[in-house]
């Protein structure tokens, strides 16, 4: 029988890996299973010329389309934004673009600002000493003083802002729109043994270089130098419980498909917000026939995408192209609720950099600006390197019929059922990427732009997974506590996106790895009493 451990944690990545490193000071016996594997430096695309067809094929963002041993497919038929993750040690952040905001104040009430949704047990001052805690530990690069937020330090100086962000602003400026240098997980001077950025422009595809903060290369070596033990390859099929209800392990496949049970006294969840329900709904028992920890009926339910509109300009001289971490700036001018424009809630702008030359030749093929044919080089040399483009991230609202649930066909490879994700677009969310994209569009005119091309929302986009275990006070409204216990098992924690209450309208990473510091610390404050 293999070895019991104190704390078996489910998934290596944003906040599997917080969650270790913050525990391995309890000396307690700790044990990660991530069903994926590690991936090494010299195997990212960014080593090779063939960098962006890897990118449309093993490293794809889509784990339908990457097709790996160590992915799992997702039945996404029912939703207009597909699920996109990656499944190794590092999780999502291996394949991120490293845009590392926080949620904001107001995010946190957004029941009592609002009278939408529901508000957070926590709240930003709560969890303000994890984020920073958070950013010291990623090694996060940007600028204090950003009106948007309360107060925060900068661990780096910023990316440079190059010329597509200083155009960008400059048109901002025009507007009179709140624009800023953006936190981002990029090293912008050496970091922890991690040298700076030297802008690639490969970022989506994997740091060769170290500079772009993944786990697998900033928590995970003190976690392990601390001895958590951390076993790749071992794909989790279920939790278990002995007869008072408690989690006592998991049952996992190995990389040769050997079954096995690992037990333990503390199970937490740190899967994402589609992974997490799918292994607590196929974890059902006599205690739980519905699922692990779903007396609620909640655990898989509200999902929370963030809808992306795009907005692409194309400008008469040549911007940094491809060149350079992909995004410099944001602009949270229509953040905050204005109920004026139509809806609730609000976005943040993204501002990234041009497209690599064959993303280039397909985007301009695909809106028409690069005719196949005779003047397709002609036209390809007028658009390619003078591109830049913006991302409206909209707060997407939980909806209880927004779902993860277990599709009755589809299986991975070791036979467990696949999710199956049933999303639809709310008219709050429908009129808020209309509103991005008229914006968006101001501003592109306003930087000088002379083509504007829009989209939204964007399918392959599902980057942001939340809300399917949420956290509250209320057993019959939620799945978690306030720090992270389920209602229902009291040695079962939770620490990825799947508990977020709502989704901001910002990228979630900064704010699930707070969640899981304070978690953690959660845990080590209770150690006497944590079952009680």
């Amino acid at each position: 029988m293999t070895e019991a451990v104190d704390v078996l944690i489910i998934g290596a990545g944003a906040s599997g890996a917080a969650v270790a490193w913050s525990l391995a000071d309890t000396r307690m016996r700790i044990l990660c299973l991530e069903q994926g594997d590690w991936v090494k430096p010299t195997d990212y695309p960014s080593n090779g010329r063939d960098w962006e067809a890897r990118q449309l094929g093993d490293f794809h963002i889509s784990p339908n389309i990457r097709a790996r041993p160590t992915d799992y497919p997702i039945n996404d038929d029912g939703s207009p934004i597909k699920v996109v993750n990656f499944n190794g040690v590092g999780g999502g952040t291996i394949l991120y673009a490293g845009h590392f905001p926080r949620l904001h104040p107001s995010d946190f009430r957004v029941r009592s600002l609002d009278g939408v949704a529901e508000d957070w047990p926590v709240d930003y001052d709560r969890l303000a000493p994890f984020f920073a805690l958070n950013d010291r530990m990623m090694g996060i690069s940007g600028l204090a003083g950003d009106p948007a937020y309360p107060p925060k330090e900068a661990v780096m100086p910023p990316i440079p802002l190059g010329k597509t962000a200083t155009r960008m602003g400059r048109g901002m400026n025009r507007l009179g729109w709140h624009w800023w240098p953006a936190d981002t997980a990029m090293a912008t001077r050496e970091y922890e043994g991690r040298a700076p950025c030297i802008n690639l422009g490969h970022c989506i595809g994997g740091c060769a270089q170290g500079a772009k903060a993944s786990t697998d290369i900033t928590y995970w070596p003190q976690a392990l130098r601390n001895r958590v033990m951390l076993r790749t390859r071992a794909r989790a099929r279920e939790i278990t419980v002995d007869a008072q209800g408690m989690a006592n392990g998991a049952v996992y496949y190995d990389a040769d498909g050997v079954e096995h049970f690992q037990p333990a006294e503390i199970v937490i969840m740190a899967c994402n917000g589609v992974g997490t329900p799918r292994i607590l709904l196929n974890s059902r028992s006599a205690q739980f026939p519905d699922g692990l920890a779903n007396r609620s009926g909640l655990v898989g339910r509200n999902l929370m995408f963030h809808p992306y509109a795009l907005i692409r300009g194309y400008f008469d001289e040549p911007l940094d192209g491809f060149h350079g971490p992909g995004i410099s700036i944001w602009s949270q001018e229509f953040y905050e609720t204005d109920r004026s424009r139509g809806f609730v809630r609000g976005y943040t702008f993204q501002f990234n950099r041009g497209q690599a030359p064959v993303m280039a030749g397909v985007t301009g093929m695909a809106n028409g600006l690069v005719p196949w044919g005779a003047d397709h080089h002609r036209a390809f040399r007028e658009h390619f390197g003078n591109s830049a483009s913006m991302m409206g991230i909209c707060e997407d609202l939980p909806e209880e019929h927004n779902t993860v649930t277990l599709d009755p066909v589809l299986t991975d490879g070791h036979g467990i059922p696949a999710p199956r994700i049933s999303y639809t677009l709310s008219e709050n969310s429908r009129r808020m990427l209309d509103h991005a994209m008229a914006r968006g569009t101001e501003a592109m005119r306003a930087a000088g732009a002379h083509k504007i091309v829009t989209e939204a929302p964007l399918a392959m986009a599902g980057w942001h997974l939340l809300g399917t275990a949420r956290m509250g006070t209320d057993p019959s409204r939620s799945v978690v506590n306030e720090w992270g216990r389920s209602h229902d098992v009291k040695n079962l924690f939770i620490v990825d996106g799947s508990i977020f209450v709502t989704s901001g309208g910002v990228n979630p990473t900064s704010t699930i790895q707070a969640l899981a510091l304070y978690i953690a610390d959660q845990i080590k404050q209770r150690l006497a009493n944590l079952f009680d």
